[in-house]
């Protein structure tokens, strides 16, 4: 009989049943997205990793003897290391498309590497005395429809080469494949290429030497020996400092997006699965208060306190079940969408989505203890009554003091408010749960515009205030003040700004960072650095420049002394004077003076690049002789780089976000709905005596509508102000070492945010008030 009646009560009310399995469904779709991919993620780079042997140190150098590599595979703690060459290219390619960069890798012809293992994807290796033979990234084939057997031509240390295409491949170390100085990866703009060593060592006339080691380490090597004993073996040989897997480009991006993913999963999912509990608590104690003669007529009759407890608890079950079954299915389809999204840019073999079974496991645990323990927490006092007292009704509120009192008294007060205060008095636990949760919807709301703004101010901070070039070269080796002169003189080129740039290691106390130190002249106006006030910070005649993230890793500041050790050249070690802090959103800065640098270097005037300011209607013609000039590197034209990174947020964070804009109005919608739905059941005969009386549907609707409404205007400060807190952790928890959220509270945002609730609310208002234009007068004044 029990089950058949908590059938019915579902049934009764089914609409606050949905509506609060959608805020559990929200919860748990969060909790399942964010664990899922963070396990897909992990288990895939984990997996890819292993089986293509990929490399735990980079060891770059000027040029080193082949007969080094048998004395560095005697460091303690390395496992497996290759040394190889590597080069920057220009890749020909059909005469309808434009030359681009890359770079080309050997790999050993006599056997399998031991380290960053290819995945050939379509096709096979270069074949051994074949040095005509080249496998290429996939991705860059497919954007250029580069096909097995296809003839590729690139330019290597001034000569020029004809390859075959032989294979399609991925690379470990390829996952993020971004170009040097750029910000996302682009696929059109930056291909790599893999050659046999002898057939490369002979075109490029590096015959017995290498420039680059790769390293396996074992589990029990301790890195920073390791990287030590690098430096110091290759410092002969122009060593520029080695470094390992978490100064990985790519594998840093990989990491970074791990670490957001589990932020999210940490703070959002137990806003959803509160709200949810508390929603269970209030909606279960008026089902419990109404059916309290039912309760006692069941108890008299011999039923346990247990059996009616298990009763009601059902009831609670279903609606966590309903919840958790739309959540999962939710995540999984959501995951599988993101899953899609991170393939496109993060170039593994495979992602799949796939949860771990402690994921699921968890979810439903953390799930069915908030539902449960909330319908218990609503059950538990009324079925504990004795029979005679649960037949008999509550007693009736006493409004006859405090501010029930206060309220009567107040003759400024019409009688329709004054009957929306009463309710509010009569129930202050359910009042402060409908202004919890609109003010709980409202802060996620606003932490999530607030994210969007601040990628907005991000992107302009980037490539509006700090860099104001239209393009940045960069020299294969550093040069004289004639290259600077030389690229002034480029037709299409405005303006030019030299730069310096040196591989160095930042030590103060225990903390080590290694940075890409830049020096700029006095006066510099199109690459600058930007403090917190927005001024902006030049490069001082003595000592250096931080940006505020890695003054923060170093627990240094301004006046204060660090170690500066060059890791090329003569490898000189200062120390040297911070002097300002600057803060960067992308990335982070060490900044001095160009004369200074080259002082401590001992090179003389030289520089490694320049920034460019351009003609934009030569621009064109400009990027085909640069990139096709021999003494440059490489070429980055900002525009399409803030194109392709505004693409990037619209299309992977972007519809995060809004997929969480969505659901933190889905927690409104229930927590109004639900308020206003129990208000008008419970206010049902109240409402129809209004009507019988004489009071319009408008006045009667007021009184409805009214108590909701000012607890929407008491949520919106108390939400505004939670908001701006949650988006502060959210700026420095989602924070890494790639990119910075600012925190940009315009108040444009929280008007939005505050219209979506207000609409929010007045549409479950709506809703219910419906109810009110087809009342049954007489039935409901029937009721007890």
């Amino acid at each position: 009989m029990l089950d058949r009646k908590m059938l019915r009560d579902f049934v009764g009310m089914r609409i606050q049943a949905i509506a609060i399995a959608l805020v559990i469904a929200g919860g748990v779709s969060v909790q399942l997205l964010s664990s899922g991919l963070v396990t897909s993620l992990e288990e895939t780079r984990r997996a890819y990793y292993e089986r293509n042997l990929m490399a735990d140190v980079w060891a770059p150098v000027v040029r080193a003897p082949k007969g080094e590599i048998e004395d560095l595979r005697q460091i303690a703690g390395v496992q497996a290391l290759e040394g190889r060459l590597r080069f920057g290219i220009r890749i020909d390619l059909p005469a309808s498309q434009d030359s681009v960069l890359g770079e080309i890798i050997s790999i050993p012809e006599t056997h399998a590497p031991s380290v960053n293992r290819l995945h050939v994807s379509l096709g096979r290796l270069p074949a051994s005395g074949r040095p005509n033979e080249a496998v290429i990234l996939k991705r860059f084939a497919e954007a250029h429809r580069i096909g097995l057997g296809d003839q590729i031509s690139f330019i290597v240390r001034g000569r020029e080469v004809q390859v075959m295409v032989t294979g399609l491949v991925m690379s470990p170390e390829h996952v993020y494949a971004i170009a040097p100085g750029e910000l996302v990866p682009d696929e059109r703009r930056y291909g790599v290429l893999w050659m046999n060593e002898r057939a490369l060592s002979e075109l490029a006339g590096w015959e017995g030497a290498f420039n680059e080691a790769v390293l396996r380490l074992s589990r029990e090597a301790s890195v920073p020996s390791v990287l030590g004993r690098l430096d110091s073996e290759l410092a002969a040989y122009g060593a520029a400092g080695a470094y390992d897997r978490k100064d990985h480009v790519s594998d840093a991006f990989v990491t970074s997006e791990v670490d957001q993913l589990r932020t999210l999963g940490r703070v959002v999912p137990p806003v959803f699965l509160g709200v949810g509990a508390v929603l269970v608590y209030v909606v279960i104690s008026r089902l419990v208060m109404v059916q309290r003669p039912a309760i006692g007529l069941l108890k008299a009759y011999g039923y346990s306190d247990r059996e009616v407890l298990m009763h009601f608890l059902k009831l609670v079950g279903l609606i966590g079940a309903l919840g958790l079954l739309a959540g999962v299915l939710l995540g999984i389809w959501f995951g599988r969408e993101m899953a899609q999204l991170y393939i496109r840019y993060y170039d593994f073999p495979f992602l799949l989505f796939r949860a771990a079974a402690m994921d699921y496991l968890v979810v439903g645990a953390v799930s069915a203890l908030s539902v449960l323990g909330a319908g218990l927490l609503a059950v538990r006092a009324s079925v504990a009554l004795n029979p005679a007292d649960a037949m008999t009704p509550p007693p009736p509120p006493d409004y006859s003091k405090a501010a029930g009192m206060a309220v009567t008294r107040a003759r400024w007060i019409d009688q329709q408010t004054r009957m929306i205060l009463r309710q509010i008095i009569r129930w202050p636990g359910r009042a402060l749960v409908t202004v919890g949760g609109i003010a709980a919807s409202l802060a996620l709301l606003v932490s999530v515009l607030v994210m969007m703004d601040g990628m907005e101010r991000m992107i302009a901070s980037y490539f509006g205030e700090a860099n104001r070039y239209d393009a940045v070269a960069t020299f294969t080796e550093a040069r004289g003040p004639t290259a600077l002169h030389d690229m002034r003189r480029t037709p299409g080129v405005m303006a030019a700004e030299p730069f310096r740039i040196v591989t160095a290691i930042l030590r103060s106390g225990p903390a080590t960072e290694r940075v890409a130190l830049i020096a700029t002249a006095p006066g510099s106006q199109l690459s600058r650095l930007i403090d917190a006030s927005g001024r902006d910070v030049q490069p001082p005649p003595a000592g250096l420049i931080l940006s505020e993230d890695l003054a923060q890793k170093l627990n240094t500041g301004p006046g204060k002394t660090i170690e500066l050790e060059m890791t090329e050249g003569r490898r000189p070690h200062v120390s040297v004077e911070v002097v300002a802090l600057a803060r960067t959103y992308l990335g982070s800065a060490a900044l001095m003076d160009i004369g200074q640098l080259n002082r401590l270097m001992g090179e003389g005037s030289v520089i490694s690049g320049a920034y460019l300011l351009t003609d934009a209607a030569g621009e064109d013609r400009l990027r085909t002789e640069l990139v096709e000039a021999p003494g440059i590197a490489t070429v980055s034209f900002l525009a399409p780089s803030e194109d392709r990174l505004r693409a990037l947020m619209d299309e992977n964070i972007g519809v995060s976000l809004t997929v969480f804009a969505l659901f933190a109005a889905m927690i409104a919608l229930g927590v109004v709905y639900n308020s206003v739905r129990i208000s008008f059941t419970e206010r049902q005969r109240e409402l129809a005596s209004l009507r019988v009386l004489g009071f319009s549907k408008v006045a009667v609707s007021y009184i409805l509508l009214g108590e909701v409404a000012l607890l929407m205007l008491v949520a919106l400060p108390l939400g505004l102000g939670a908001g701006c807190l949650l988006s502060m952790y959210f700026a420095e928890a989602m924070g890494s070492e790639l990119f910075r959220l600012p925190l940009a509270f315009e108040p444009a945002t929280m008007a939005a945010a505050s219209l979506i609730v207000i609409g929010v609310v007045i549409l479950s208002g709506l809703i219910v008030r419906q109810r009110i234009d087809t009342i049954d007068l007489v039935e409901a004044l029937k009721s007890a």
